[in-house]
């Protein structure tokens, strides 16, 4: 599932792109100080890009590291767990 442009499913993207890089033995390229070789860097930005919305992934196509497209994303997003999850969590309970 690639990550929407307008952040609709990024609450249950990132979970699952952990789960997938944690798989595939990457799930150290996207954290701080990671000690990851270049080909496993490659590996994870060709998986990134393959599961971004076109307009997102052309915005940061310049983008090389997988750490810093990984922090873009969570900069530009990760309000949403502090807008939406509460809610959710809300209607969940009051259902």
């Amino acid at each position: 599932m690639a990550l929407d442009i307008t952040s609709k499913n990024y609450l249950s993207w990132i979970p699952n792109t952990k789960i997938h890089l944690d798989i595939m033995g990457l799930g150290d390229t996207i954290k701080n100080d990671n000690k990851v070789s270049s080909q496993n860097n490659v590996k994870i930005m060709i998986f990134l890009r393959r599961h971004l919305y076109k307009e997102f992934m052309i915005e940061y196509l310049t983008i090389k590291d997988p750490l810093i497209l990984w922090q873009i994303s969570k900069e530009r997003y990760d309000h949403q767990k502090t807008v939406i999850l509460p809610k959710a969590r809300y209607d969940w309970i009051h259902l």
